[in-house]
Order: structure tokens, then C-alpha cells, then sequence
């Protein structure tokens, strides 16, 4: 059961991760606020509380793996290796500039904390099919964590990976799925409607955990759950708010991947600030 302060502490990180993808946009410049803010939450109970990491080793053999498969969301998880100390949060700023580290889609060797190359949606979770094999193969008690879109979901291959999970019954695995209900050019259930998603995921026999996404202490929970399951995989279906935290980018397709004007920026800030202001842990942080 995780303490009180804890839980504000990731609370805290969440809100600090949704600043962090609005300064990396900017004025004027397209870039995936939606899904990244939709999925902050999730990442910040990963890296600031689940996940085995270290920031000064992020070879670590010990390690946690965490895969970004919607690797268009690559931002908030480039905000959480700023935050946690993979590098300075200042360079956050160079988001997909010429020479960058920090591009549009996340990519192996090119910066630290980066586990898998993605953006080509649809293969994140066989990826971490395979990272979860490899460590019972190496006797490792480390977990891989991926986070999918609903969006995603469309693809073939995810599906092939979520047959494969149980029947190698590969229970260091948890796959969570950013529920939020719009993709680029819509709603997802006008599109190829994936739903109902924990049916189908039980139907292909992984353990099925489904919460609120934006909710930490459910998140925490479970993750806690997911870690006492054995002999096959999670799944948790998180029901997330597309731009969750940023009023004019929620449940607003725009902000798939949207540009701000210099009103919209300032409004955002603003509303995150509030939220970092109000979960600051009780001896006070300030905001970065």
C-alpha cells in the first residue's frame, strides 16, 4: 500500500511531465500532446515509482524495461529520463532539432533509457515479448513494461504478440493500453473499433486489469496486482482523457498531434502550474 506523500510525489511528477511536453512543443509547432498527456500519469507511477531504474547506470542488468510502442508519445517519456536524471531537463528544449538526441520518435542507442527503437506502430509488444523471454532465459527478475495506443491496436501484429504472451506464459510482462478513445484522425471506434477491450484481451488469456488511467492510486494498484500474477501476462486497460490536464486539448483530436498559438501555451502553463503547485510534496518543490 503505497503512503500518502508517495502518492503525491507522483502526482507531482505527472503534473512536472505534462509541463515538460508542453515547453518541448512550443508555439506554433505541431507535436503529440494528446496521447503524451494522456499516458503521463502511467509513466510517472512507472519511472517514479514501479520500475527498477537507474538513472547514473541505464545498463543496469538488473534493470526494469519500459517500451514506448506508440512511439509518437515519445515526449512525456523523454520528459520522465529528464525528470529522473537520465540528462538535464534543459535539453528538452532541443525537441527535434537538427543534431538532437530527442527526436519525434524514440530511438535505441541515440540516448540513454531508450530500451527499443518505435514509432512504426505495432511492434512494441512483440519486442517486449522478446525482452521478457530473454530475462527468464538469463534468471533475471527484471519486468518489461510497454504501454500501447488504442489507436495501435488496429495493427495485426499486436494481436500476434498478445497470442504469444500466454502460451509462453510470460508473466514478467505487463502491457498497458493508454484507452483514451481518439486516434489521428478521430474517434478510434469510428475507425476500426477495437472494443471490447478487456474481453479480448481475457480471450487471449492474459490476467486483465482495468482502471482509471489518470487515477495514480489506481494505476499503483495495479501494477501492484500485476506483479502477483503468475504464469502469464497483464494487461491493463487504462480508460485515460486524450490531453489530459490541458482543458482546450481534451478529448479534442486537434491535439493528436496539434500546434498551440502563443494563448493556447500560456493557458496550458498555467493550468499545469496549478496542478504542480497543488500536488507539491508537503516540505515544497518548487516548479522547474
Amino acid at each position: 500500500m503505497i503512503d500518502k506523500e508517495k502518492l503525491r510525489e507522483i502526482r507531482h511528477l505527472a503534473a512536472r511531465l505534462r509541463r515538460d511536453v508542453i515547453l518541448m512543443v512550443g508555439v506554433g509547432q505541431t507535436g503529440h500532446i494528446g496521447g503524451s498527456c494522456s499516458s503521463a500519469d502511467i509513466v510517472a507511477a512507472l519511472y517514479g515509482y514501479k520500475m527498477k531504474h537507474d538513472p547514473k547506470n541505464p545498463k543496469w542488468e538488473e534493470r526494469d524495461r519500459f517500451v514506448m510502442s506508440k512511439g509518437h508519445s515519445a515526449i512525456v517519456q523523454y520528459a520522465a529520463l529528464a525528470e529522473t536524471g537520465y540528462f538535464p531537463t534543459s535539453e528538452l528544449l532541443t525537441l527535434k532539432k537538427m543534431g538532437s538526441m530527442l527526436q519525434g520518435h524514440p530511438e535505441y542507442h541515440r540516448m540513454p533509457g531508450i530500451e527499443a527503437t518505435t514509432g512504426s506502430l505495432g511492434h512494441g509488444l512483440s519486442i517486449s515479448n522478446g525482452m521478457a523471454l530473454a530475462l527468464r532465459l538469463d534468471k533475471k527478475p527484471s519486468r518489461v513494461f510497454c504501454i500501447l495506443g488504442d489507436g495501435e491496436l488496429a495493427e495485426g501484429q499486436v494481436w500476434e504478440a498478445a497470442m504469444f504472451g500466454p502460451v509462453k506464459k510470460i508473466d514478467n510482462l505487463v502491457s498497458l493500453v493508454d484507452n483514451n478513445g481518439i486516434q489521428a484522425t478521430g474517434a478510434v471506434k469510428d475507425r476500426l473499433d477495437s472494443e471490447p477491450l478487456p474481453a479480448k484481451w481475457r480471450a487471449f488469456r492474459w490476467h486483465v486489469i482495468e482502471i482509471d488511467g489518470n487515477d495514480a492510486q489506481a494505476i499503483i494498484a495495479a501494477l501492484d496486482e500485476a506483479e502477483t500474477i503468475k504464469g502469464r501476462p497483464t494487461a491493463i486497460i487504462a480508460h485515460t482523457v486524450k490531453g489530459k490536464g490541458i482543458s482546450f486539448a481534451e478529448n479534442n483530436v486537434a491535439f493528436h498531434n496539434g500546434a498551440m498559438t502563443q494563448a493556447q501555451y500560456d493557458q496550458a502553463l498555467k493550468e499545469v502550474d496549478a496542478a504542480i503547485a497543488e500536488f507539491a510534496p508537503a516540505l515544497g518543490t518548487k516548479a522547474n
